[in-house]
């Protein structure tokens, strides 16, 4: 074999050590190619912005139903818009998980915002007793 021979076999980009130096750069690579622009997700993150007043069914349990609650959805985080302490996110796609808490009662939900509406479920402690149910959301 001549020396120029050997010389490209051991430094040809794709042999085996040279492949597996690559190897995260292709992975960063081929995740950016996933990765919506920012442009994307920052018109994403506000289509759900706005108040949400929030009603809650009890399904299971000895919860009192029909109690509502406005919330608060900026970007991605869903906040209280008065009454108790909220806690949340929005995904891209309208799902939510929120956490809700009013003195000793606490409660988690999750669900899916659509245009002006939403609907979902709920379980917690409510007043020492253990409940379940349904919420219905519209935005104002």
């Amino acid at each position: 074999m001549t020396r120029f021979h050997r010389f490209i076999s051991r430094s040809a980009p794709f042999s085996r050590f040279s492949t597996l130096r690559w190897l995260p750069l292709f992975a960063v690579l081929a995740a950016a190619t996933v990765v919506p622009s920012t442009a994307d997700a920052a018109r994403a993150s506000g289509a759900y912005n706005g108040t949400w007043n929030v009603v809650f069914a009890t399904t299971r349990g000895n919860c009192s139903s029909g109690y509502s609650v406005p919330f608060q959805v900026k970007g991605t985080r869903v906040s209280s818009a008065g009454g108790g302490r909220v806690s949340g996110s929005v995904g891209r796609g309208g799902a939510v998980a929120v956490n809700v808490s009013v003195g000793a009662s606490k409660a988690n939900g999750g669900g899916q915002l659509a245009g002006t509406s939403g609907t979902g479920s709920w379980s917690g402690v409510i007043t020492g007793d253990r409940c379940s149910g349904t919420w219905q959301a519209t935005r104002s």
